[in-house]
């Protein structure tokens, strides 16, 4: 009997040991996946200075959607065949400025901001409560056959609680770039405003930096010298950062930054 259970028995700790080394295996797999081609790419360029981009139709991109935001009624144009004026035009002969999908104009972000806050917050709150039953319709009496003989039904319960709170929180926060980026229209929208895109990459040894800019301007806000600030972009998406050594050290391990958003604590 013995030698038969032991035959039995026997097999399914293989299956154990198989079934931890798959779920070994499988967690190495995961972990080679979490990682990505950020990875691949890392490794490519071991002993390289990072990449550029190639340079490519923004609107071909595979994340690109055109912008559909409400417009207003459209306005008919009157064309004045006898007049060298023409509307919307800054000059009699040519206007310099972008107007056409395609179309280069140079965007001017200057960013000096600064920002101090303080907050103080304190909270205290004292309750006390007592509760009886000293009188009910005589069946108080009838507690005593329920409950230990030693309670006493005029103070049944009392209860008291104590909180205090004390928080404080200080913000400091100065940012300051001074930079100018050239866009491209890529759209054009029915009530006459321009949809821009903008990407520069500036490789300094092994570290590249990257500027990306895109928003929505009006005509109107393109200067004679075919530059748009910053505060004139509306949905304005201004990104400044880099890729390389620098970053990479930088940049905490994927492993950490996932334990970061699994632990709870």
């Amino acid at each position: 009997m013995t030698d038969f259970i032991s035959q039995h028995t026997a097999p399914p700790r293989r299956i154990g040991r198989f079934s931890k080394m798959a779920v070994t295996v499988s967690l190495i797999c995961a972990t080679a996946l979490l990682s990505g081609c950020n990875t691949m790419r890392r490794l490519s360029e071991v002993g390289e200075p990072p990449k550029l981009s190639g340079i490519n139709n923004p609107t071909q991109s595979p994340g690109y959607r055109p912008v559909s935001m409400p417009m207003p009624a459209p306005q008919v144009a009157e064309n004045n065949p006898n007049s060298l004026w023409r509307t919307g035009a800054r000059s009699f002969f040519k206007d310099q400025r972008a107007s056409q999908v395609g179309d280069i104009l140079t965007v001017s972000i200057a960013i000096d901001d600064k920002a101090q806050l303080a907050n103080t917050t304190a909270r205290t709150r004292k309750n006390t409560e007592d509760m009886g039953v000293p009188s009910l319709l005589g069946l108080e009496s009838q507690i005593t056959k329920v409950l230990p003989e030693t309670v006493n039904p005029a103070n049944l319960f009392n209860i008291n609680s104590n909180t205090s709170n004390s928080g404080g929180g200080t913000l400091d926060r100065t940012e300051t770039i001074d930079l100018k980026v050239a866009a491209i229209i890529v759209q054009i929208l029915p009530n006459g405003n321009y949809v821009i895109h903008g990407r520069q990459e500036i490789r300094v040894n092994s570290e590249v930096r990257e500027v990306q800019v895109a928003g929505v301007i009006r005509a109107a806000d393109i200067t004679s010298t075919n530059t748009v600030s910053y505060d004139k972009i509306a949905e304005a998406r201004i990104s400044y950062g880099g890729r390389g050594t620098i970053s990479d050290v930088q940049q905490p391990r994927y492993g950490s930054e996932i334990m970061d958003i699994l632990l709870p604590f």
